[in-house]
């Protein structure tokens, strides 16, 4: 990726990665953190170097559930759940496809699957 794709993605996040110390507190707030690759702290890290090839070939941006838990525990608030939605965005639009279509998310379904997860699939997968 060249440096305006990585200045697309600051642009579209509107986050200023250069205000993040690297505590991990948003890491240790996520509760998706199993099962992500790259965790938040480390999106955050990446984006900063310029990693974004990375960043868009990780189904850690399909693993992130926008729960915003990692903005609300950022003592410098730094937003890495804006950075994984820009990095979503930008593969999408490379793409023009989604990872998956809202149409496909009922019949992934489970009684144990909260609410927010939900809500969050159906808004994500019908950009």
């Amino acid at each position: 990726m060249s440096d305006f794709d990585r200045e697309q993605i600051l642009h579209t996040s509107g986050v200023d990665v250069l205000k993040c110390m690297r505590c991990g507190k948003c890491s240790a707030t996520c509760p998706s953190y199993d099962e992500m690759e790259y965790h938040p702290h480390e999106f955050v890290y990446m984006v900063e170097k310029g990693q974004i090839d990375k960043l868009m070939a990780s189904k850690s941006i399909y693993k992130c559930l926008s729960c915003f838990a990692c903005i609300e525990r950022c003592p410098r608030g730094v937003e890495p759940a804006r950075l994984v939605e820009a990095v979503r965005l930008q593969v999408i639009r490379q793409q023009g496809k989604n990872h998956l279509r809202a149409d496909d998310i009922p019949a992934l379904l489970d009684d144990d699957m909260p609410q927010q997860a939900i809500v969050t699939a159906l808004r994500k997968y019908s950009k």
